[in-house]
C-alpha cells in the first residue's frame, strides 16, 4: 500500500535545522547545462524527486549525469546530445522540465517538449513562453500535447511579460543566451532563482545583467563562449519557510542554518507580526521562537518580493490557531486553497470565497486522517499535525517528497514525533491507537 506519514502532535520542537538546496533553482540549473557542449558540476543539491525527474529528461536527449548522495552534487556530461525531444512522461510530472524548452530551442535549434504538468495549483499557461520565443524568431507549433519549437536563427528583441512569469523569464533567458544581438525582457520575474540562474549562465559565459529587477538584459554570445562550470546552488527558501513555521506552531525554539536572510524578508515581517521573534544570530542562520499564542494577521500573495505564495498554506495552518480573524487572498493561483478542507478536518474555521479565505482563529486542531493534494498543500498538513492535539495521517506523499529532502529525519531530529511506514498492519495499529487516545506516541 502507498505510505504514510504517522504523527503524534503536541511536541514543542527544539534545536537546529540546516537547510537544502533549492529545488526551484537547482533544476533550472540542471536544464541550463543544455546550452554548454560540456561537463558541469553542481553542488548543494537535494535528492528529491523533482530532481531524479529532470535527471530522466536530461538522460533521454543524451546528457550523462551522476549523482553523488554523499557530495549532494550532480555532473552533467551535455557534450553529446542525441535527442530534442522531453517526453510527455516526464514533464507532465513536473512543471519545471519544460524550462529546458528555452535551452533546446537554443542550442539545437529546434526542440519538441510536452506540454508541463505537476502540482494541480490552479492554470499556469504556456502562452507567455511562446509568445517570447516567437519573438525571438522561432517557430511554435502545438499538436498532440507537445510544443514543437524551430527556428534557423533566434534574433535578439524586446519582449514584454503580461506578467512576470517565473518560468516565461527562465524560459527566454536560457533561449537567449545564444540568440544574436541583445535581448531585453520587461516585466521579467525578480525572484532569487532568476537570479541564481543568470549567475550561473554568467559564470558560464553568457552575458546577463539585471536579474532581480523588472527589466533583464541578455547580450547574445557565440556557442564556443560557453563552457562547463563548477556550481553551488542557493539554500532553499521555501524550506526554511517551513522549518521556521513549525518552531513557531510547537512554540518552540531552534536555530535554522544555510539559509539567505534577504530571500525571506517578507516572509520573516510576517511571522514577526504574528507574535513570533526572528533573530539574525549568523550572516546565514535565524534563531526562531514563539511562547505566546499567534496574532491574526492579513496576507496577500505577491510575486516576488511579496508574500511567497508557496508558504500561503504554511501561513493558514499557522493563522488556523492565531487570536482574531485573518484573511488570506491568493492573488496568483486559483486553486492553491486545496488544503482548506484538510484543515477544516483538523476543526479550522475557514470560510473560503474564491480566491480569499477568511480564518477565525481556534484554540486548538485535533488530529485527523488527512491526504496532501499538493506539496505545498502537503507541508502545511504535517504543519497542522505537529501542533494538533492527538494523532494524524497523511497520505499522498508522492507530493511532499517532491520538494522536501529527509523531511523526516529532520523533523525527529528537533523533537516531532513523526515517521514514514507503508505496512498495512502498522497503519491500522496506529489508527486504533489514535482513536483510543489522541496523545498516544509513537
Amino acid at each position: 500500500m502507498a505510505e504514510q506519514l504517522i504523527i503524534s502532535g503536541g511536541n514543542q520542537l527544539y534545536g537546529e535545522v540546516s537547510i537544502s538546496g533549492a529545488k526551484n533553482a537547482v533544476l533550472k540549473l540542471m536544464a541550463a547545462t543544455i546550452l554548454a557542449n560540456d561537463v558541469t558540476k553542481i553542488y548543494n543539491v537535494p535528492e528529491l524527486t523533482d530532481v531524479s525527474i529532470m535527471v530522466s529528461v536530461l538522460e533521454e536527449l543524451g546528457a550523462k549525469t551522476s549523482y553523488d548522495k554523499t557530495e549532494k552534487s550532480v555532473v552533467i556530461d551535455t557534450r553529446n546530445l542525441t535527442g530534442i525531444i522531453a517526453s510527455y512522461e516526464f514533464v507532465s510530472r513536473m512543471r519545471a522540465s519544460f524550462i529546458v524548452l528555452g535551452a533546446l530551442v537554443g542550442r539545437c535549434k529546434e526542440a519538441i517538449v510536452a506540454l508541463p504538468g505537476g502540482c494541480a495549483i490552479g492554470e499556469r499557461r504556456v502562452d507567455f513562453h511562446i509568445r517570447g520565443l516567437e519573438s525571438l524568431g522561432a517557430s511554435i507549433k502545438i499538436e498532440n500535447g507537445y510544443v514543437h519549437a524551430h527556428c534557423e536563427k533566434l534574433q535578439g528583441a524586446d519582449i514584454y511579460l503580461d506578467i512576470p512569469s517565473v518560468g516565461a523569464t527562465e524560459n527566454l533567458m536560457l533561449a537567449a543566451v545564444l540568440a544574436e544581438g541583445s535581448t531585453r525582457i520587461q516585466n521579467a520575474a525578480q525572484e532569487p532563482e532568476i537570479v541564481d540562474l543568470a549567475n550561473f549562465l554568467n559564470v558560464m559565459g553568457a552575458d546577463i545583467s539585471g536579474a532581480g529587477t523588472s527589466e533583464i538584459i541578455i547580450n547574445g554570445v557565440k556557442p564556443e563562449s560557453l563552457h562547463g562550470i563548477e556550481y553551488t546552488t542557493i539554500p532553499d527558501r521555501i524550506e526554511a519557510g517551513t522549518y521556521m513555521a513549525a518552531f513557531i506552531a510547537t512554540q518552540g525554539k531552534g536555530i535554522v542554518r544555510n539559509v539567505n536572510p534577504s530571500h525571506l524578508t517578507f516572509y520573516t515581517s510576517k511571522l514577526t507580526q504574528m507574535g513570533a521573534t526572528i533573530k539574525l544570530i549568523e550572516p546565514n542562520a535565524f534563531e526562531v521562537s514563539c511562547n505566546q499564542r499567534l496574532k491574526a494577521l492579513n496576507i496577500v500573495t505577491q510575486p516576488y518580493p511579496g508574500f511567497p505564495t508557496d508558504l500561503q498554506s504554511l501561513a493558514m495552518a499557522l493563522l488556523s490557531v492565531a487570536e482574531g480573524v485573518s484573511i488570506i487572498t491568493e492573488s496568483l493561483y486559483e486553486n492553491r486553497f486545496m488544503q482548506v478542507p484538510e484543515l477544516r478536518k483538523m476543526g479550522a474555521d475557514i470560510h473560503q470565497e474564491r480566491n480569499h479565505a477568511l480564518i477565525k482563529g481556534v484554540d486548538k486542531l485535533s488530529g485527523a486522517n488527512l491526504k496532501a493534494s499538493d506539496l505545498r498543500a502537503g507541508a502545511a498538513l504535517v504543519l497542522a499535525a505537529l501542533m494538533a492535539d492527538g494523532f494524524s495521517t497523511i497520505d499522498q506523499l508522492h507530493h511532499i517528497d517532491r520538494g522536501y529532502e529527509l523531511l523526516v529525519p529532520k523533523l525527529r531530529a528537533i523533537g516531532a514525533d513523526i515517521k514514514r511506514i507503508n505496512n498495512e498492519s502498522d497503519v491500522l495499529v496506529n489508527k486504533l491507537r489514535g482513536n483510543l487516545n489522541g496523545t498516544t506516541k509513537i
